[in-house]
């Protein structure tokens, strides 16, 4: 997933689908979304479906290779007495490529904590998946000028367990929590200003590994701001939420 830093970029656009969609409704999203988006070489698409319809849409992606899946959360531990939770290896096995940290909905409505975020990583990392690592500020935190100093917070602690390596096989994901299902959208400007940020922290912290990782903006990405906020400075992508569900306005999207 890592390019070159002098390359020109090619947008990730990831969907997450969050709790929606069960196996039946996979299968009709994919059959359609299938029909309205055609192989292109020139950017990664990305799916994380909930853990039940994974099996669902990868079946209906046995001929479309170039389409990848995650799942939205896994549990830092390989196996274990934990009802409920879903590891890392068994992600894998299920044949998702790529699992969601940190999301906002993790975070706060489930109390996930920064040092959680790191273990996820590391067990990611281990098993073989591709974490996308989520940051990002409350409204209150964005209010007191905190934005840098939380989305750096997260960032810092989310890679702590890895090595520059390892580190450079991450993608990063921007989200503000205030933009998340609001229907408030960062500016351009404003996704510029947090994704520079961001990528002098993982210089910072990974040296050159940090020039290329991947950055994506999340929060009310839809059909009508996706193209630009991929033409702002800095953003390597989206994470998008709601508009995921829609098979014609997901495909829209990812025409973009």
């Amino acid at each position: 997933m890592t390019v070159s830093p002098n390359a020109p970029r090619s947008p990730i656009f990831a969907a997450n689908w969050k709790m929606n969609s069960g196996p039946s409704e996979a299968r009709t999203f994919m059959r359609v979304f299938l029909t309205r988006y055609a192989r292109r070489p020139d950017r990664t698409v990305l799916i994380f479906p909930p853990a039940l319809s994974l099996a669902a849409v990868r079946d209906a992606l046995r001929e479309r290779t170039d389409i990848l899946t995650g799942v939205q959360n896994i549990h830092w531990e390989a196996k274990g007495a934990f009802t409920g939770e879903i590891s890392a290896p068994i992600a894998a096995d299920a044949g998702a490529t790529h699992v969601l940290v940190g999301h906002s909905e993790r975070r706060h409505v489930f109390g996930e904590t920064d040092e959680q975020t790191a273990k996820k990583c590391a067990a990611a990392v281990a098993a073989g998946l591709v974490p996308m690592l989520c940051v990002g500020e409350k409204l209150e935190e964005r209010e007191r000028g905190e934005t840098e100093t939380v989305v750096v917070r997260q960032l810092r602690a989310g890679l702590a367990a890895l090595s520059n390596a390892q580190i450079a096989d991450v993608l990063i994901a921007y989200e503000p929590v205030w933009a998340i299902g609001t229907g408030r959208t960062a500016t351009p400007a404003d996704a510029s200003a947090v994704h520079v940020a961001i990528r002098a922290e993982l210089q910072n912290v990974a040296g050159e590994h940090g020039r290329a990782i991947p950055i994506l903006y999340g929060g009310s990405v839809n059909a009508q701001n996706v193209r630009s906020l991929l033409d702002a400075k800095g953003v390597d992508g989206v994470l998008v939420g709601g508009a995921s569900l829609d098979a014609e306005g997901w495909a829209t999207i990812v025409r973009s």
